[in-house]
C-alpha cells in the first residue's frame, strides 16, 4: 500500500486551498487532509471538515471559531482558535507536509514554524519570501525541512532545474500581462474593480488578481525567485506571455532554454508539490494540441505603464526590510482599491510615497519585520486618508 502523506492546508477556504482539497479528494489513498485552517469562512470550512474529517481545524476569527465548534461537536475534529494554534499544530508529528496558501504577511510565521518543525513546505504564500526571505532560507538551509514552490512560475523553474547541473544564465518568469496589458496609460485611469478582477487566463483570489493586473504579482515573484533559486536579480527576467501556456523558462550557459508548458491550471503545480518527487497522473487536466498554436507572443513588460514591477526590483536591490515594506504598502493599496477608495493607477503612487517614509534595517529579525509591516501599513493608511 502506498504511503499516505498527511497534509496541513493553511488557508483551505481560499482558491489554492480549495484546489488542494480537489487533489486530496482525487487521491485519497495518497493524501490525507490532516489540518485545515481559515480566517472566518466558517460555513465552507465546516463543510470541508465534515467531508475530510481532519485531526483539527483552526479558525483565527473568534465568531467563526464558535460557529465551527458548535457545528463540529460530536465529530472527532478538534476545533482550535488563533494564530498560536496554527503554530502549535505544525509541531505535530502527525503532519508530513504543510501547504501554505495563506494570503499576505500573515503567512510568514507559519512558513518558519513548518521549517523549524522539519516539515516539507509547499509554499503558495509568496509573501513569506518577499517579506522574510532571509529568515525562511536560513531555516531551510539549517536542514529544518525543505521548500517546494507552488506558484506556477516557480514550480515551472523548479521542474526545469530538476536533474540539471549546468550553470544558470537566466531565469525567465512569464506573466500573462493581466487584463490591461494592451490598454494605454490613459485608459488605466478609469479602471474599475470589476475589470481588474476579470483575469484573462487564471482563476485566483481577489488580492492576487489585482496584483496580477498591476504586475506587482510578478514583481513579488521576482523576489521569490531570488530567494528560491539563489540567482542575482540581473539573471531574473520577466516576459509578458499573454497565452499563459509557458509558465516559465530557464536559460543555461550553453544557450539552451528549457520551458515548462501546459494549459493554465493551478491543480498541476499543487499536485506536483504534493506528490514530489513523483509526477502523478491527472486525466482531468486539459491537454495541449500543439498544432492549434500557430504562434505564442512574448513582450518585454512596459515598466513605465506598470511601475510596480520596477518598484519590486528596486526594493530587492535595497534589501533588508524594504521588500517587507513594499509588500505591506501594497496590501493596503490593494485593499483600498477593492473597497473602491483608491483608483487603480494610484496603487503604485501610494506604495511609492509610503516607502519614502520607512527607515531601513539591513538584517531585520522577525520581530523587526512585524514592526516594519505594522508601521508601513499605518503610514500607508495615513497617506490614503490624506489623499
Amino acid at each position: 500500500m502506498a504511503y499516505q502523506k498527511r497534509i496541513a492546508v493553511l488557508g483551505s477556504t481560499g482558491s489554492i486551498g480549495i484546489q488542494t482539497l480537489d487533489i486530496i479528494r482525487r487521491y485519497p489513498g495518497l493524501f490525507k487532509a490532516q489540518v485545515l485552517t481559515a480566517r472566518k469562512s466558517s460555513d465552507l470550512l465546516i463543510r470541508q471538515a465534515l467531508e475530510f474529517l481532519p485531526e483539527a481545524v483552526v479558525l483565527t476569527c473568534p465568531d467563526a471559531w464558535q460557529e465551527a465548534r458548535d457545528a463540529l461537536k460530536g465529530t472527532p475534529v478538534q476545533v482550535l482558535h488563533g494564530n498560536d494554534s496554527i503554530a502549535g499544530v505544525l509541531a505535530w508529528d502527525s503532519i508530513d507536509l504543510v501547504l501554505n496558501a495563506l494570503v499576505g504577511f500573515v503567512g510568514l510565521e507559519p512558513s518558519l514554524a513548518a521549517l523549524k518543525n522539519h516539515k516539507a513546505l509547499a509554499l503558495a504564500n509568496k509573501e513569506s519570501l518577499v517579506a522574510g526571505g532571509h529568515l525562511v532560507m536560513r531555516e531551510a538551509a539549517a536542514g529544518n525541512g525543505f521548500i517546494l514552490p507552488v506558484d506556477s512560475e516557480h514550480s515551472a523553474v523548479f521542474q526545469c532545474l530538476r536533474g540539471e547541473q549546468a550553470t544558470i544564465e537566466k531565469i525567465i518568469l512569464t506573466a500573462s500581462g493581466g487584463p490591461f496589458f494592451r490598454r494605454s496609460t490613459r485608459q488605466l485611469e478609469s479602471i474599475t474593480k470589476a475589470e481588474a478582477l476579470d483575469h484573462p487566463t487564471w482563476n485566483m483570489g481577489k488580492k492576487v488578481t489585482v496584483d496580477s493586473a498591476t504586475l506587482m504579482n510578478k514583481g513579488l515573484e521576482v523576489i521569490e525567485a531570488f530567494w528560491l533559486f539563489g540567482q542575482p536579480l540581473s539573471r531574473i527576467e520577466v516576459m509578458i506571455h499573454p497565452q499563459s501556456l509557458i509558465h516559465s523558462m530557464v536559460q543555461f550557459s550553453d544557450g539552451t532554454i528549457k520551458a515548462q508548458m501546459g494549459f493554465p491550471d493551478m491543480h498541476l503545480p499543487i499536485l506536483y508539490a504534493l506528490s514530489y518527487p513523483r509526477r502523478l497522473d491527472y486525466p482531468e487536466a486539459r491537454r495541449m494540441e500543439l498544432s492549434h498554436f500557430r504562434s505564442m507572443e512574448f513582450h518585454k513588460p512596459p515598466k513605465e505603464k506598470f511601475p510596480c514591477l520596477g518598484m519590486a526590483y528596486e526594493a530587492m536591490k535595497k534589501g533588508g526590510n524594504i521588500p517587507c515594506a513594499l509588500n505591506a504598502a501594497n496590501e493596503v493599496a490593494v485593499e483600498a482599491f477593492l473597497n473602491e477608495n483608491l483608483k487603480f493607477n494610484a496603487i503604485p503612487k501610494l506604495i511609492s510615497r509610503t516607502l519614502e517614509k520607512i527607515s531601513f534595517m539591513p538584517d531585520p529579525t522577525l520581530s523587526e519585520l512585524k514592526d516594519t509591516h505594522q508601521e508601513t501599513q499605518r503610514v500607508a493608511q495615513i497617506l490614503l486618508a490624506s489623499s
